[in-house]
């Protein structure tokens, strides 16, 4: 059953952790687990202090060139029946000042372990342009 923008936007929410979908300005797709927080229709992450490859990372870069990207949270059971997924379609931006305070607040409120490994950022903001999902039940 396909779900209205709020009902996706409301089940996003509820996952612990998203994929971030982008594009690289030569057109491949690039896509990375986040933890994320919403206000509104804005999707908040942060780089953290998680070890990383390197600090180039490659969805900043993707953004810089093509700030259009999705978002998927999803729900998985053995019981098919309660299967459900949402997508956040938006434009991605990096953040800073107020904006990042009032993110960062709300990503340390849902993720205890940034109250004591804040995260350095970056503070990428998604403003969500289309929200849809599908349940099977």
């Amino acid at each position: 059953m396909r779900l209205d923008a709020e009902a996706a936007r409301e089940r996003f929410m509820t996952e612990p952790v998203a994929r971030l979908a982008t594009v690289s300005s030569d057109l491949r797709p690039h896509i990375v687990p986040i933890v994320f927080a919403v206000a509104e229709d804005t999707i908040y992450s942060a780089v953290d202090a998680k070890p990383k490859t390197t600090t180039a990372l490659r969805r900043l870069a993707n953004i810089a060139a093509n700030p259009t990207v999705a978002v998927l949270a999803d729900h998985y059971s053995d019981d098919w029946t309660h299967l459900w997924w949402t997508r956040a379609d938006g434009t991605a931006r990096i953040t800073d000042g107020p904006e990042a305070e009032h993110a960062l607040d709300l990503l340390t409120e849902r993720y205890p372990v940034y109250r004591t490994q804040p995260p350095p950022g970056p503070v990428l903001a998604i403003d969500v342009t289309h929200w849809s999902g599908w349940s099977a039940s």
